[in-house]
């Protein structure tokens, strides 16, 4: 399925927030979808099994990396990506369908009950996937272009809002070392606003849940498990590390889209 980018996509365990559907452009699956669980709006499709009827219930699937684990190297070791793609990644995609299944069950039995206790599952699993599926667009290696800054409108847009690149990722840094327990940092465009933004999200929660006009260009993730194999409890040495491979050529895509 292709969406410009003047769409949005409803995502199910946020059934009042949308997400303008180009920063998932490269995260939609090609075939087309219906809904993951309603007939109505179109619904997003990170990883999606084709759609079989239209009320069919969907799938999701863990998304292939454009690099080799080890290809972060040094920044990230590949022993971390891995264990972070195929265990982490994976047990959010698990746990995701395994809720949208019993939300699928319970709607079908009118069981109010129980759809609302599982939003919570929904929307933890759910942002991890969405998370996850943008935070492998935002990195690649260095002899990719990682860590190159971004040129034109975005490079432009960060001077403005945040004086330099290197303003910004001081602020960014310095909010993801600050954010208690896990969570995300994020550069995002409001879309409302038409401005740059600094944000962290809690847990699994995306950009998002912040604002409906909200838009991520580079998501940061703050869990350990990102990062404590390597840099053990020291955060800010993996934050300061990261943007060796931050995929600037990508957030420009991204905001080149949604900014026109």
């Amino acid at each position: 399925m292709h969406l410009s980018f003047c769409e949005t996509v409803q995502i199910p365990w946020l059934s009042s927030s949308f997400v303008p559907a180009m920063a998932m452009r490269s995260l939609l699956s090609r075939k087309t979808l219906t809904s993951v669980l309603l007939s109505g709006p179109k619904s997003m499709g990170l990883g999606l099994t084709a759609a079989q009827s239209h009320r069919s219930l969907q799938t999701f699937t863990l998304p292939d990396l454009s690099y080799d684990y080890g290809a972060l190297e040094p920044a990230i070791s590949g022993e971390i990506m891995l264990l972070h793609h195929q265990k982490h990644h994976q047990t959010y995609i698990t746990n995701y369908n395994k809720a949208l299944e019993q939300l699928h069950d319970a709607m079908e039995k009118g069981d109010s009950s129980t759809v609302v206790k599982l939003q919570s599952a929904i929307k933890f699993n759910g942002g991890g996937h969405v998370n996850h599926s943008i935070f492998w667009k935002n990195l690649t290696p260095i002899r990719e272009g990682g860590g190159e800054p971004p040129k034109g409108s975005l490079g432009w847009a960060i001077d403005t809002h945040f004086g330099s690149l290197e303003a910004l990722i001081h602020k960014m840094n310095a909010e993801g070392a600050a954010l208690q327990g896990s969570g995300w940092v994020w550069l995002g465009l409001d879309k409302e606003l038409k401005r740059l933004v600094v944000e962290t999200t809690a847990n699994q929660d995306p950009l998002v849940t912040k604002g409906p006009s909200l838009v991520p260009l580079v998501g940061i993730d703050v869990w350990e498990h990102a990062y404590y194999l390597q840099y053990k409890n020291v955060r800010p040495d993996y934050l300061k590390n990261i943007w060796k491979v931050i995929n600037w050529k990508y957030a420009s895509e991204v905001y080149e889209k949604e900014s026109s």
